[in-house]
């Protein structure tokens, strides 16, 4: 790996009381080219602009793809990611069929720590914040054609992280738009996924509602994801939440919720939610919760559900009722080394760049 420490540090100007996420960058950045078939050296380099003309394939013809995953860092200073190796896997999926290369384990988790280590002073602490991190693949060849490109490029960029959308939400189940298609690129986080999102989500705003929740695209009947977001629904005591697939991404919180609520012995559904099925749960008191999961917002709990014009509040569970709540919990103060960790999911990031 070629390091090279900024000059210019910016952590003093930054207020870890006071911050947006998302436009708000550590001092270091990941960057690796791919040209003549193969991947070049990974690069830790000072944040900042790479020069690319409008020209670039990944602008016109939509190859790229990225993770989304955190740093945390616990009382003692001790830096923790969660679960890397889910992020390192889903990356390479997206890759192979977006017809990009895939990166390898060494350069994905070795670029991931390096990056974590030099800017660990950047890492929020406290209950809710983290270090928002965002690995991406996306072709940076310069020719208007359409086809595979030959050059692309790695990197990873992060931004401190804080809770939001903290209260309850409204969201609306789609009749007509939908996230995916069979056949389609669902299960790859393709970023072309996330645009093709935004004006259905524009409508429902203008509806009165924060979010969609996502239904399947052949006949509207079933869940399928929730903004950008996995979706859970609780009749009963029971959790259900729908299988992934190829329209359906294999989130990692997803798979943490599903692993903690069995641990706690609560029974978890993996298999198709019918949309009929939760109105009819609503109607007759037996809908306890519906909420989304993802790694950016943890968990958002839904108030209501818009459908067929009508507003279908949902219960307000105290957190010693909620599961949402509950397990958001048993996640948090795991990842945050609140708690014993009997999955092996947390992964210290050593002070290896100190001498550098």
């Amino acid at each position: 790996m070629i390091i090279q420490k900024t000059e210019n540090s910016r952590i003093s100007t930054f207020d870890p009381n006071n911050f947006s996420f998302g436009s708000t960058f550590i001092d270091h950045m990941i960057i690796c080219e791919y040209e003549n078939g193969k991947w070049g050296d990974v690069k830790l380099v000072p944040y900042g602009p790479i020069p690319f003309t409008p020209a670039m394939m990944g602008v016109n013809y939509g190859q790229a793809c990225f993770e989304g995953m955190k740093a945390y860092k616990d009382k003692d200073g001790q830096v923790f990611l969660f679960r890397p190796e889910k992020n390192f896997e889903r990356i390479n999926k997206s890759a192979k069929r977006l017809a990009m290369p895939e990166v390898t384990e060494e350069m994905f988790l070795d670029g991931l720590k390096a990056l974590v280590d030099i800017d660990r002073e950047w890492i929020p602490q406290g209950e809710g914040m983290s270090l928002y991190i965002r690995p991406l693949i996306f072709a940076t060849e310069e020719a208007l054609k359409a086809r595979v490109a030959n050059k692309y490029m790695f990197a990873i960029v992060a931004t401190p992280a804080k809770s939001y959308y903290a209260e309850p939400v409204s969201v609306k189940i789609s009749d007509h738009y939908s996230r995916a298609a069979n056949g389609g690129v669902g299960s790859a986080k393709a970023a072309g996924n996330y645009a093709a999102s935004f004006y259905p989500t524009q409508l429902a705003i203008e509806e009165g509602y924060e979010q969609i929740i996502w239904t399947d695209d052949a006949t509207h009947e079933y869940f399928e994801e929730s903004g950008t977001m996995n979706v859970f629904v609780r009749i009963n005591d029971t959790i259900y939440t729908p299988p992934t697939s190829e329209k359906i991404l294999d989130g990692v919180t997803r798979d943490s919720f599903i692993q903690l609520a069995k641990k706690r012995g609560i029974e978890v559904k993996v298999e198709p939610i019918a949309v009929k099925t939760v109105v009819e749960a609503q109607k007759n008191g037996t809908l306890k919760e519906v909420w989304g999961v993802g790694t950016a917002v943890v968990t958002t709990v839904f108030q209501a559900l818009g459908y067929n014009g009508e507003k279908l509040e949902l219960p307000k569970l105290s957190d010693e009722e909620s599961y949402a709540a509950i397990l958001k919990k048993d996640l948090v103060d795991l990842q945050n080394n609140l708690s014993e960790d009997p999955f092996g999911w947390r992964v210290v990031v050593d002070h290896a760049l100190e001498t550098v």
